[in-house]
């Protein structure tokens, strides 16, 4: 096979969100084919990972770790595409196609090992080409390791030049096999190289076993991709850190090549390798500070603008038919459904904006729905959802739709959690609206305010109304500005149309408002330098009472 550089990409049909599998590739066998003449492309659907390329390596073997989120009750088909790299190219539409292969997630989860031929468009195998995928879970730590090598007076393996070292770090699996993690930068013309310091997952590193062997190999580069071996050497993680436990301290081992060894009497080494750093560093996940007693303060509010319609007839969006809940009912029972279960009192400030309220019919932005403003809460989503029933008939729907009254209101009680230092309680904000926001100007600066809180917003849009100005917040297409200029510390808001799941499941509409919420969680307390509490103690699970 000529010379080339080698990439794959691999394809997925679904996204899932449970148990996590990291998955390796390593194509092996001598042959494989480019594209014939005349022969299309393979239609790819949306590329979900990719591996890095390697150059001049018929059989390579792939180091970066590719994560796939593993559904036990869904199919989840995989295409895997190898291609020849071409230079500059940045997708695979410039590059040679060589082949191809699909399988299931869970044919790769069941087995563990998967080696499949590689097929060409025509379904034909391209030559003795194949690849093989090995599957392994993903155990619960959040560590990551920072480590930074060096070598010196390491064997020259060039005639009229120095070498050009590169060092490989492999674990030892259970089936006692080496698995690639690691593959350093190649250090040009250099007997001394310092190698560029890396990040890797302890579960990388060494399946989050700090006694398990690692070896560590140092080769001098060759553009053929006939590396000279230099030489080797065993240690473990727990050995690394005890060896750089104190500041400034430094471990270092020799280069052994056993060709060497074995033949020449007075052989000691072919160089040093020193690790002149090695860092622990724990990344929290959401998970953690809600174990570590993190609560999610949710806040209802309710649009009760007049361009919702009289809720008295069948074509407002407030109707209350006997038939079938309305859109704001839907949108609350399933997004506060499972918002509830991280509240530890099940009790919810619901407000309403945009209506006049008895008993002077004044407009009100932030009014309590159960018509207690020294205490607005609501027993569970469903004491919410009674309110909402109860206070309808009494108030005059009428406007403008302003936000930035009830986004300020729930900002209090974040800014008094932020003073804390804590990680105890996150507000979430849910706004249910039919239309454009009347106070955008308002609005803008109450969200960049709140970005620095730890707090964030999800509006549902309900009804058919343009909400490009929605869109606007959430700041997708890039971070959103206040009037005067003043980006938001991070994105907090997230919006979502109602209609574009009224057919859809009911949880499909609250697993897409609320799927950025844990990041935005981490993200925050994460940028405070705010870790999680210490795990809490369990305790009997208090069940919610069904909806009305």
């Amino acid at each position: 096979m000529p010379s080339c550089a080698h990439s794959v990409f691999l394809h997925e049909r679904q996204q899932s969100q449970s148990r996590s599998w990291r998955q390796r590739l390593e194509q092996q066998g001598s042959q494989g084919q480019g594209r014939r003449a005349g022969e299309k492309r393979p239609q790819l659907r949306a590329q979900a990972e990719r591996t890095e390329v390697l150059r001049s390596c018929s059989s390579p073997v792939f180091s970066r770790v590719l994560a796939i989120e593993y559904f036990f009750e869904e199919k989840q088909p995989l295409q895997f595409h190898v291609f020849d790299a071409e230079d500059g190219a940045t997708s695979p539409s410039s590059d040679t196609f060589l082949g191809s292969t699909e399988c299931t997630l869970g044919q790769i989860v069941s087995q563990t090992k998967v080696t499949k031929p590689l097929l060409l468009k025509n379904g034909k195998t391209a030559g003795k080409s194949t690849i093989t995928i090995v599957a392994e879970e993903v155990s619960g730590t959040n560590d990551y390791v920072q480590l930074t090598f060096r070598a010196h007076k390491l064997d020259n393996k060039d005639l009229f030049s120095k070498s050009d070292p590169f060092m490989e770090i492999y674990k030892t699996n259970g089936d006692q096999n080496d698995q690639l993690v690691w593959r350093t930068e190649v250090v040009k013309n250099n007997l001394n190289p310092s190698w560029e310091p890396f990040r890797l997952s302890l579960h990388s590193l060494c399946s989050c076993d700090i006694h398990r062997p690692l070896k560590f190999l140092v080769y001098d580069y060759d553009s053929s991709g006939k590396h000279d071996f230099i030489g080797e050497f065993t240690s473990t993680f727990k050995e690394m850190q005890e060896g750089t436990a104190n500041p400034g301290q430094e471990m270092q081992w020799d280069c052994i090549n056993p060709k060497y060894r074995d033949k020449k009497k007075n052989y000691k080494s072919s160089g040093m390798v020193v690790l002149a750093q090695c860092t622990v560093e724990k990344v929290h996940t959401f998970l953690d500070y809600i174990m570590g007693g993190c609560q999610i303060s949710f806040t209802v509010a309710i649009d009760f603008t007049a361009s919702n319609g009289d809720p008295r007839s069948s074509q407002s969006l407030h109707c209350l038919s006997p038939r079938q809940p309305n859109h704001y009912l839907q949108a609350l029972r399933t997004v506060g459904g499972i918002c509830q279960d991280y509240d530890s009192d099940k009790r919810f400030p619901a407000f309403g904006f945009g209506a006049r309220i008895p008993p002077n019919f004044e407009v009100s932005h932030d009014f309590a729905i159960n018509f207690d403003p020294e205490n607005p809460e609501c027993e569970e989503i469903s004491g919410v959802i009674a309110s909402y029933r109860r206070c309808l008939p009494q108030i005059q729907l009428y406007g403008p739709t302003n936000v930035a009254p009830i986004i300020n209101r729930v900002a209090e009680p974040a800014q008094r959690e932020q003073s804390t230092g804590q990680a105890t309680k996150y507000s979430v904000l849910l706004v249910l609206t039919d239309g454009v926001v009347s106070d955008m100007a308002e609005t803008r600066a109450a969200i960049v305010r709140a970005s620095r809180l730890p707090m964030s917003i999800i509006i549902v849009g309900v009804g058919n109304a343009d909400f490009s100005d929605m869109r606007l917040l959430d700041g997708d297409d890039g971070p959103l500005r206040c009037p005067k200029g003043v980006a938001a510390a991070r994105d907090i808001v997230q919006f979502v149309p109602f209609r574009d799941f009224k057919d859809a499941a009911p949880s499909a509409l609250a697993k897409c408002v609320l799927a950025e919420v844990p990041r935005q969680v981490v993200e925050y307390y994460a940028s405070q330098g705010i870790s999680p509490g210490a795990p809490r103690p369990s305790t009997p699970a208090v069940t919610p009472s069904p909806s009305p």
